[in-house]
């Protein structure tokens, strides 16, 4: 976007900005207030359904799990969160023995009647077990399905049922006392550890959830640093939390021998953690106005710089000296991601695994031009996909040619042969039996997702395909996708652990169910097959083989097309202290500060 296009578009975009945040006169006090903006708006609150990132970013400071990511550590490694050290792993990779810390209490509730509650081994027990219930609908079964002894067959148990048997003893998930859980695998897991620092595995409490019921995911409850302060959340516009005075005592501790780390490491240690009192959160869809925001000083930091504003802020992956004279910060943003097009692999038009079908999603991503959409759209952010795992993940391949072509004529010589033609001469072909050939496309609401729109339709235009635009918000359109409801459209996903298995976990049958993270509904056996293989096999050339042969499965059948690697940037005002964006782990509140004495007057 050129300046002048920004210049019109600022009066359309600050009154939005302006009107969805507490004004500066309100914060005369000085407190250390953390305000920041989040492209969507929340799903739930409840960790075992929450699935995008700033829901799953919020339910970790409130719901914790077991274990968390050393803040500073590059490569990423994990460290004890909720447990006196990292679970004693034996049988080859097959047990987890897990010694909760004594003296962890959850936040105040009246679920609790009034009086303190410990956490204890059996909360993160029942914890697991809800992803396995069916009556939660948790999009992230596919963590602990097929994976915990006896888990399939409670789960089964209580479809028959319909209603899951907590109380029933589960041989993978042993209470061995109060403090001590031994988890049990069918098979030996690699990566299970990873799992047990995801948002998706922090506790609950079973009285909270049972008192809230429906309402658990507007009302958590937790050991974390932060709770939810109910009287002023309002729903996709305004999320607040405040500390949870029944934390543990615990200070800002971590060590680092990077030189970049020194001076946050001098400035931060022995700080009281959390050091910041409230944290305010507004969903923000349109990248200008949230730019504006940070500009203005409304916000402390920008998660991630908007594309629409990227050439705007920074050159040359340089912040402009105009913003750099005000203390503004720029850094990269390092988060292993993948975003593709998606196809619903039940549709009638677009879904299905025979060579004609095959043929026309194919075709449809030879027309479409990756690199203009980097280019334009992105302002060059952004590096085109070998394939869905990205770079500084185990398993990404380096020697990989690129997965994608754009070759628009081969486009149209491929639809010819399968028998995708125009026939009545309108200038669009028609399905190979001369029904209409039109696909819907949904497009979210963001003015940036309406310039995918227009290329998508341009380009699908040039080779003679029909797109109907629709556009939905991000949690609906998620929403009806996990359904089984899902169009094609784009998607993206953040790595939740470094390993190849965490992006083909959206592309197995165990996730194609009712509530899967598998929007595009592929299954395939040889794929299924692959991942079980992958799942149980430490590093070595033969896992690497057999991943370059998902990739494969992926490239040929194309549930997803066109991959490419956001190259993405975060900002932060001068007054904020202690923040480093984690390659996996969301952003952790508690270990950032602000330096009142640097906040502008107000």
């Amino acid at each position: 976007m050129n300046n002048r296009i920004f210049r019109r578009s600022c009066a359309a975009c600050i009154a939005l900005a302006f009107t969805v945040l507490t004004p500066l006169a309100q914060a005369a006090d000085q407190a250390k207030v953390l305000r920041l903006s989040t492209s969507t708006a929340e799903t739930s609150y409840d960790n075992a359904f929450a699935s995008d990132e700033s829901s799953q970013t919020i339910t970790e400071r409130i719901n914790e799990p077991m274990l968390e990511y050393h803040y500073l550590a590059r490569p990423a490694k994990l460290v004890p969160r909720t447990l006196e050290a990292l679970p004693a792993i034996s049988d080859n990779g097959a047990t987890f023995l897990c010694k909760v810390q004594k003296g962890v209490f959850f936040a105040d509730d009246v679920a609790f009647q009034d009086k303190p509650r410990e956490l204890t081994a059996a909360d993160y027990a029942y914890s697991l077990k809800r992803l396995l219930d069916p009556a939660v609908k948790s999009p992230w079964l596919f963590l602990v399905e097929g994976k915990i002894i006896g888990g399939d067959e409670a789960r089964a148990a209580a479809a028959k049922t319909g209603k899951f048997d907590y109380d029933t003893p589960m041989p993978g998930l042993e209470v061995v006392d109060r403090c001590t859980l031994r988890i049990r695998l069918k098979a030996p897991d690699y990566n299970f550890a990873y799992l047990l620092a995801m948002p998706a595995t922090g506790a609950s409490a079973r009285e909270a959830v049972e008192r809230y019921g429906l309402d658990y995911g507007s009302s958590p409850v937790g050991t974390g640093a932060y709770q939810l302060l109910r009287s002023e959340y309002k729903r996709a516009s305004k999320t607040v939390l405040v500390k949870n005075p029944n934390y543990r005592k615990r200070v800002w501790d971590w060590a680092s021998d990077a030189a970049e780390d020194q001076a946050m490491v001098k400035a931060m240690r022995g700080k009281a953690v959390p050091s910041i009192d409230r944290i305010e959160v507004y969903p923000i869809e349109e990248g200008q106005a949230s730019w504006l925001a940070f500009l203005s000083g409304q916000h402390d930091y920008l998660p991630i710089l908007p594309a629409s504003v990227s050439n705007v802020a920074k050159s040359e992956g340089k912040l402009k000296p105009e913003y750099a004279q005000q203390g503004i910060r720029l850094f990269p943003r390092m988060k292993p991601n993948v975003w593709y097009t998606m196809f619903n692999m039940n549709d009638p038009i677009t879904g299905g695994y025979t060579r004609e079908k095959i043929a026309l999603r194919r075709a449809i991503s030879l027309g479409y031009p990756l690199d203009e959409q980097i280019r334009v759209v992105f302002q060059g952010d952004g590096l085109a996909g070998k394939g869905i795992v990205p770079p500084g993940v185990v398993g990404h391949d380096d020697k990989r040619p690129r997965a994608h072509v754009y070759d628009p004529a081969l486009a149209k010589a491929l639809l010819d042969r399968f028998g995708y033609k125009d026939r009545d001469g309108d200038g669009y072909r028609e399905m190979p039996d001369g029904s209409p050939l039109i696909i819907p496309y949904v497009a979210r609401t963001s003015g940036i997702e309406r310039q995918l729109a227009e290329l998508w339709k341009k380009s699908m235009d040039a080779i003679g395909i029909r797109l109907a635009i629709e556009t939905m918000k991000t949690p609906d359109m998620r929403k009806a996708a996990r359904q089984g409801q899902g169009k094609m459209t784009r998607e993206g996903w953040n790595a939740d652990y470094p390993d190849a298995e965490n992006f083909f976990q959206m592309l197995i049958s165990a996730t194609a169910q009712p509530g899967g993270e598998n929007y595009a509904r592929f299954q395939f056996k040889d794929m299924d097959e692959r991942y079980e293989k992958i799942h149980a096999m430490p590093g070595s050339p033969a896992r690497l083989q057999l991943i370059n042969q998902m990739e494969d499965i992926v490239k040929f059948y194309a549930p997803w097309i066109a991959p490419w690697h956001d190259v993405q940037y975060y900002l932060e005002q001068p007054w904020v202290m202690g923040y480093k964006q984690h390659p996996i782990g969301h952003d952790a509140w508690e270990f950032m500060d602000i330096d009142t004495a640097k906040l502008p007057k107000r």
